[in-house]
């Protein structure tokens, strides 16, 4: 056919503009003219329709209104403004100061309109706000203690930059630090961030911590870079890259390491500024000369903050270095500081000191204190009484075993250990006074932790082996052997049966864990460990399922040289700190893990120390060292003196009458023949000396019925010291308490009464009570009176 002839090319000459039309549109139509009506039958009448309601118009007309914000004066944080267009020139606070419950940190000079009409509009100041979504969890102590924060790292305080926070456990130190960088990266008073990007340097324990705690209170709003492993090359191009990013707008603006790498790569990270740093457990800086604090001193950076709930562990030589790192110069130098200041003060401080040297000290106190007290804010755990239950705390003097008393004595009267302590070099003497140490602080938890050196007959024990059972035998464990384990073994058993409470068990020595462990699968008690063996990972997951209330595991066992500081352990409500560590800051960190936010339960502390021996005289230097710091650094006035040089160097004796060799030193005029006669004043709790808590030479009193009943079933126990928490509060409550109590029983007399009244008097003819004017007149005066 030809190309002409095809239909689509055979156009009528009078449809030349008419549309084309498909041949198979007749076709559509045919079979749309096929399709069946229905018949319309006369019967049914056909629907009207329907009118619009009122209702219905309403909805839609709602329906069609253009979107609005529900929040009554919201500020969006990013304007609306077209691609190009320039920034509106009116400067603002990130977010409303006038806002209820807004932290401001900075406010602006008041400034006229004729004032702001001649000034420069991009050099006019804003307010500084806490970002709502954390100001509003704020507790008061943390509001207060985020704006002296800010306040020193502005300059605001002085001519410094650097400040202490010092508050105690539980206070919320990583929360207001938190707060701070995140207004310091978000905000000033010049429309800017103050700083471009923050080190958090802290024990490698705590980095996946200070990770997660910035994702619980943040969320997506901030990246951080959590160094917590890695091969040496990926650590060092992470490293490189966050320190070569100098914008103002930070992609990952917060770098958390610990402090071996930051000590391993510190080459990289002292190559640029830095806006701040924040030490976490800032006591490890407690000495100028360690490669630590030299690395981190060399970093370039003005501000830095540094969290130490314990700042004076062991003397002021490491509380001064602490100074000097986040305000070096204020104190002087180190040779200044003792003159001035130290030596005064630890004079002073000595039981035999005089009147004279005491007056000197106190008034080298109030010096120091004015100027620390500009760049250090301290707050005690007695804040926490307000949102935690009650805490009850006991140090609980075991008496020894036969077997303990009996390896100790041959220890203290072997030719080895009497040479050791009258060696004249001081260097061998100090070395050698350090291992019998041990070895006596080993004997006094169980002797299987001294059994192998029983077997080698080392210095001490070359006669100890004939002390031993003939049955005796490492692999098996015998509590019983051991007075403290023996004690350990029987609370265990009464908490197991008797309640729902988990326990944390802390030792400073690995192979005590090895004991408790033994002691479990004897016993068949759930458990989990905790040590310098648990890899940093495996660490929160373990303390997450810990804490989960459908756990199967009873008991924690936590080495306080590997897991005391930052662990939240409020899974438990019980912790034992079965022995004494010569710095008290680590006994006082690991005790806290169970009394912390969170906690539901009343929570008990138990202290157990092996009476008359050495860690009774270890417990006694904690006690002079706490007493130390609460004058220092909590300006206590009244700081007990119980305790002179020559009784702490007195350490390699054993007492074996007394009920407690520090209740002796004491000279407790409270208690005649080791009765408690008088009470502790009332505005003592926890927090006190020890010579104002309750001392209590049997088991009347004890505030714990597991205790109580394992004091009479194990009969080792020799004496106890026990204090609570917010006495004072709970105190007030039972007055309280008793008060309305008795309120309600003279209300019930005065109403039975008044029954009995009429029934006697009956009533009168009439049907009213004779009476009825006279007991109105009688409740008038009442009332008068």
């Amino acid at each position: 056919m030809r190309k002409s002839l095809v239909p689509q090319r055979c156009v009528p000459s009078n449809a030349v503009h008419s549309p084309f039309k498909s041949p198979l549109s007749a076709q559509k139509r045919q079979r749309e003219s096929r399709k069946r009506v229905p018949d319309k039958s006369p019967d049914i009448p056909p629907s009207p329709k329907l009118s619009v309601s009122e209702h219905e118009l309403m909805i839609m007309k709602i329906l069609s209104q253009p979107f609005k914000i529900p929040i009554a004066n919201y500020v969006p944080e990013h304007s609306t403004r077209c691609l190009g267009m320039k920034r509106s020139a009116a400067r603002r606070a990130l977010h409303d100061p006038f806002a209820c419950n807004a932290l401001v940190l900075f406010s602006p000079p008041e400034l006229s309109e004729h004032d702001k009409l001649k000034m420069d509009k991009n050099k006019i100041q804003v307010h500084v706000v806490v970002d709502p979504l954390l100001g509003n969890i704020l507790r008061p102590h943390q509001r207060e203690g985020v704006r002296f924060m800010y306040d020193c790292v502005t300059g605001a305080k002085g001519d410094f930059n650097g400040c202490i926070m010092a508050d105690e456990m539980g206070l919320g130190k990583t929360l207001q630090c938190i707060t701070l960088l995140w207004t310091l990266l978000r905000q000033s008073p010049d429309c800017k961030p103050t700083i471009n990007k923050a080190i958090i340097v802290c024990p490698s324990s705590l980095v996946k911590n200070w990770y997660k705690e910035f994702g619980k209170w943040l969320g997506c709003r901030v990246n951080c870079l959590a160094m917590d492993g890695g091969s040496k090359e990926h650590t060092t191009k992470e490293l490189e890259q966050f320190m070569a990013n100098q914008s103002q707008r930070h992609g990952t603006p917060v770098l958390i390491i610990s402090y071996e790498t930051f000590r391993l790569y510190a080459d990289i990270l002292n190559n640029s500024e830095v806006g701040a740093v924040l030490c976490d457990e800032g006591h490890r800086l407690k000495n100028c000369e360690n490669l630590t604090y030299q690395a981190l001193m060399g970093l370039k950076t003005k501000r830095r903050v540094l969290l130490s709930g314990t700042p004076i562990q062991n003397d002021l030589t490491e509380y001064y270095s602490l100074l000097h790192f986040v305000n070096p110069g204020m104190l002087g130098s180190t040779a200044e500081f003792r003159k001035q200041f130290e030596n005064p003060i630890l004079r002073g401080q000595d039981a035999n000191s005089t009147d004279a040297e005491r007056e000197k000290a106190a008034e080298r106190l109030q010096e120091l204190a004015a100027l620390v007290n500009r760049c250090m804010i301290r707050r005690t755990s007695a804040l926490l009484t307000k949102y935690l239950p009650v805490k009850f705390e006991m140090v609980v003097c075991v008496r020894m075993t036969e077997i303990q008393t009996a390896l100790y004595k041959s220890f203290l009267q072997s030719d080895s250990i009497r040479r050791s302590v009258m060696e004249k070099n001081a260097s061998k003497a100090s070395l050698t006074a350090l291992s019998n140490i041990t070895s006596l602080k080993k004997l006094c938890n169980h002797p299987d932790l001294v059994y192998d050196k029983i077997q080698e007959r080392a210095d001490g024990f070359e006669n100890a082996a004939s002390i031993l059972p003939d049955n005796y035998s490492p692999r098996e464990l015998r509590p019983e052997l051991g007075a403290k384990l023996m004690l350990l073994d029987c609370m265990l058993a009464s908490i197991k049966t008797n309640t729902t409470d988990k326990i944390v068990l802390v030792s400073n020595y690995t192979q005590t864990l090895d004991l408790f462990e033994k002691l479990c699968r004897k016993r068949g008690y759930g458990y989990v460990r905790l040590d310098g063996t648990m890899t940093i990972k495996k660490r929160g997951k373990v303390v997450d399922q810990f804490n989960q209330p459908d756990s199967n595991d009873f008991i924690f066992m936590l080495s306080s040289k590997a897991g005391g500081c930052g662990l939240n352990l409020i899974g438990a409500n019980r912790l034992v700190m079965f022995d004494p560590d010569w710095n008290p800051a680590n006994d006082e960190q690991a005790m806290a893990r169970v009394w912390r936010d969170g906690q539901k339960k009343p929570c008990f502390i138990y202290r157990l120390l092996a009476t008359g021996t050495i860690e009774e005289k270890i417990f006694q230097r904690q006690t002079h060292k706490k007493a130390l710091s609460t004058t220092v650094v909590d300006n206590a006035e009244d700081g007990e003196r119980h305790f002179t040089q020559d009784d702490l160097k007195d350490l390699f004796k054993l007492d074996e009458q007394t009920r407690s060799d520090t209740h002796d030193i004491f000279r407790c005029k409270r208690c005649t023949n080791g009765v408690q006669t008088k009470l502790p004043p009332d505005d003592s709790d926890c927090m006190s000396d020890l010579a104002h808590w309750y001392h209590c030479a049997n088991n009347k009193g004890i505030p714990d019925d597991i205790l109580s009943k394992s004091w009479d079933i194990t009969r080792c126990v020799s004496f106890v010291f026990h204090h609570r928490s917010n006495s004072a509060v709970v105190e007030q409550q039972l007055a309280e308490q008793r008060r309305q109590e008795a309120l309600a029983k003279e209300q019930e007399k005065e109403e039975e009464k008044e029954e009995s009244d009429k029934e006697n008097k009956g009533y009168n003819s009439h049907g009213e009570e004779e009476y009825e004017e006279e007991q109105d007149d009688e409740k008038d005066a009442d009332f008068v009176l």
